[in-house]
This record gives C-alpha cells, sequence and structure tokens, in this order.
C-alpha cells in the first residue's frame, strides 16, 4: 500500500490530502481537507496576493494535522510528500513548498513537486471513471487563471494544441458576474442566476480567431461586449473604463441580470466547445476530459455531451476547484514513476504544464 499525503497552497485555498494506492493501482481518498479563503477575498472581487499568502501561513498546520487525523494515517506510514510547487501566486506557492520540504525532512520522506494543472488532471482518478481513463484523450483544462486544450499521451505526456489568447474563462466569468452584481466567486454566481434567464436574449458575438489558431480561446471580447450592453454609452465626455467600468451600481436599469448571464454563458461555454469538437476531430483520443473549477459547470458538461459521440469525463463537483487530494493523486504516479526532488525545490509561479 502506497500513501501519499498531498499539500496545495497556490491561490486561496490551504488544502491538504491523503491518497491511498492500492496494489493494483487504484486511488482511494482517504482524506481531503481545504480551508477556503472565498469570504476572505469576496469584498475586493478576486483573490488579494498578500492577504492569501499570510492566511495560509496561519491555517496551514491546523489544516495538515486534521488530514493526517482524518484519514487515521501516522507520518511514519506515509510513502511520500507532494507539493504544488507551481503555477500559482509565489507568496501561497512558497508557504506550501516550504511547509513541504520540512515536513519531508522531518519525518525523512520523498519530497515530490507537482504541477498544479497537472493536478487538476488528476483529481479524474479519484472519480468514478478512473477504471475506464485510456491514452490518448483530449483534455479541456479549465479556471480561474487557465484556459488550455491539451492532448494528454500518457502519464506526464502532454502536448498543448491551444490556450488562451488573453482571459482565462474563470476570469472572464469573475469580472462580469463582479459586473452585474452576483458576487464572488464569479462561475457558480453565473451559473445560478443563468438558470433563470434566456440564453437569447443577448446575442453576443463569439470570437472568431481564424483557421491559423483553430485551437486557440479569447475571452476578452465577449467582456468588453457584456459591458458595453449593459451599461449606459456616455453622448459626451469620457467612457467610464477599468474598475469603475466594473461596478454593478452603472447598469442600465432595464437590464435583465438573468438574461445577460445566461446569454454570456451559452457564448462563453460555445467558445470552449467550438475548439475541443475541431481537435477531437483532428486527433483520434478516447475520450474528453474536464478539469479545474470551471468543469463544474453544469451547462458545459450538459452541452460537451450532447454535441460529442466521445466519452466526457469530468471530476467528482468537490474536486474541481483546487484542493490536495489531486496533488497527492498526481503526486503517486510520479512518485510511481521514480520522481524525487530535493529540498532544493523552488516555487514557480509561471511553471509551465506542456
Amino acid at each position: 500500500m502506497t500513501l501519499i499525503f498531498g499539500i496545495e497552497t497556490s491561490c486561496d485555498e490551504t488544502a491538504a490530502a491523503v491518497v491511498e494506492a492500492t496494489a493494483d493501482g487504484r486511488l482511494r481518498l482517504r482524506s481531503n481537507v481545504v480551508a477556503s479563503q472565498v469570504e476572505m477575498h469576496r469584498k475586493y472581487g478576486g483573490v488579494f496576493p498578500e492577504v492569501a499568502a499570510r492566511r495560509h501561513i496561519e491555517t496551514i498546520h491546523a489544516v495538515a494535522r486534521e488530514a493526517l487525523e482524518a484519514a487515521e494515517v501516522r507520518p511514519e506510514a506515509l510513502s511520500a510528500i507532494a507539493v504544488t510547487h507551481g503555477p500559482g501566486l509565489a507568496g501561497s506557492l512558497l508557504v506550501g513548498v516550504n511547509f513541504a520540504k520540512g515536513l519531508a525532512l522531518a519525518w525523512e520522506k520523498p519530497l515530490i513537486g507537482v504541477n498544479h494543472l497537472e493536478g487538476h488532471i488528476y483529481s479524474l482518478w479519484l472519480s468514478q471513471h478512473a477504471d475506464s481513463l485510456r491514452f490518448p484523450a483530449l483534455c479541456l483544462l479549465i479556471s480561474g487563471g487557465h484556459t488550455e486544450l491539451l492532448l494528454v499521451r500518457g502519464h506526464g505526456a502532454y502536448v498543448l494544441l491551444g490556450s488562451t489568447l488573453d482571459d482565462a474563462v474563470g476570469e472572464a466569468f469573475d469580472k462580469v458576474a463582479r459586473l452585474l452584481g452576483l458576487g464572488y466567486p464569479g462561475g457558480p454566481a453565473i451559473e445560478r442566476a443563468a438558470r433563470e434567464g434566456d440564453p437569447r436574449a443577448y446575442a453576443f458575438a463569439r470570437a472568431d480567431l481564424g483557421a491559423e489558431r483553430p485551437y486557440a480561446f479569447s475571452f476578452s471580447g465577449i467582456k468588453t461586449a457584456v459591458m458595453r450592453a449593459v451599461q449606459p454609452q456616455p453622448t459626451h465626455g469620457r467612457r467610464v473604463r477599468g474598475e469603475e467600468a466594473l461596478k454593478a451600481d452603472n447598469l442600465r436599469p432595464d437590464v435583465n441580470i438573468a438574461d445577460v448571464a445566461a446569454s454570456f454563458q451559452a457564448a462563453a461555454i460555445e467558445m470552449l466547445i467550438e475548439p475541443t469538437l475541431r481537435a477531437a476531430q483532428a486527433h483520434p483520443v478516447s475520450a474528453i476530459w474536464l478539469a479545474g473549477g470551471v468543469s463544474a459547470n453544469a451547462y458545459l458538461r450538459a452541452q460537451l455531451a450532447a454535441r460529442t459521440d466521445l466519452p466526457v469525463y469530468a471530476p467528482p463537483l468537490a474536486l474541481c476547484t483546487d484542493n490536495a487530494a489531486m496533488i497527492a493523486a498526481a503526486g503517486y504516479f510520479r512518485y510511481s514513476a521514480g520522481q524525487r526532488d530535493s529540498l532544493s525545490l523552488d516555487a514557480l509561479p509561471m511553471l509551465a504544464l506542456a
């Protein structure tokens, strides 16, 4: 039996988990503890990096202890310690990496650095679909900071087919939610509001990136289109821009927020699906995988499944957003492949996956 202790502090979630790998390679979640900072950052409309890092320092010991206790595991029984070392916020990453290095030294356990994005992919190995996962597969990795389309050829073998040219889709959801006064985080808020709206009420244009970039994404244009549709247009003087333009109290009185949310969601999801389907047609793959926080969106899951004959697999909702279970899962496969990192392991805020 292999037991991997995972630590995740890439953004605003302080998390620790224990994942068990059985003799036949199946993964079982023994514990998964997440201390969320959402309420702390809500007033900023997004994550405030310095606040996030300080909160990680305050909570990481308690979170790690709770994860071990919930798993009923003592440190000496662990096989290795896996920790996110990038990408993410520099201060937040440093807290987790340095904590993991301290544990590895004190407990005399191997240290394994894990790419946060790879962790999101390996959340699928903790799902009910784990036995059905086959290579090669197409993975749409979508979150607040990343929008990438990957060809996954094997464990740790990725080809980046396309990515966003500007905003990540999760960032676009956050900004539109803030504009509409729906709160933070924006993804769940937009999805809730959209249930009461008409997705055909507003014809927001989809980005056309041309045949040269068939698998690329762009969301800055639709964000601007929403802003122009719901805010009064100046007849003289300066146009409202920047942070001031994102204030919900600047909306036209006739705006139906539910309709805007539904129309924006429909357009944004279509802009995710179209490149994904093009890639699935161009590359022989076994399935389409969804990963990352935005993969929790029920509209996305339903629309994609309805438009392809390939299986569409997504993580359990609880493992879509940042957590340490996914880091431990990815860490297990890297541990099995022989990866061992030294205590010089560093936090790499811009770490790429492929």
